[in-house]
């Protein structure tokens, strides 16, 4: 009887991974095809704030999202794709939203702390049964 209820419980705990990963990536893919469809305004953005090399971090910024986003995704990688997002979500809290004393700033800055920890409870507890790196 033990047994069925822990390979239930690894069941469900693959299908509920698979739904993590799409939640997780979601927002990058859509921001990264959104960066693509107008590089020259992100571009700008980017060197707003400052930031060195923006066309490099243009660069940077959509291969993390796009092919990381879909790494994550299909399950490819996804330890070390999840291991970058994470650290493209810290990065990017500490140069876009660090107007900590706006209220909205100090959200979107925990906000990108939050998923970097999704992250890397993904990186830390790998991508589970439905993925590319179990086949």
């Amino acid at each position: 009887m033990a047994n069925s209820t822990e390979s239930s419980t690894t069941a469900q705990q693959d299908w509920m991974a698979l739904v993590a990963r799409i939640l997780l990536v979601a927002l990058f893919l859509i921001t990264g095809i959104g960066k693509l469809a107008d590089p020259t305004g992100t571009i700008g953005y980017i060197s707003s704030v400052g930031l060195p090399l923006p066309t490099l971090a243009f660069v940077g910024a959509v291969a993390v999202e796009v092919l990381g986003g879909l790494a994550v995704l299909v399950g490819f990688k996804t330890r070390l794709a999840a291991l970058a997002i994470a650290a493209f979500s810290v990065v990017a809290a500490a140069a876009f939203h660090n107007q900590l004393s706006d209220q909205m700033q100090m959200i979107m800055f925990l906000k990108n702390f939050s998923i970097a920890g999704g992250f890397l409870l993904l990186a830390a507890f790998g991508p589970g049964r439905y993925s590319l790196d179990r086949r």
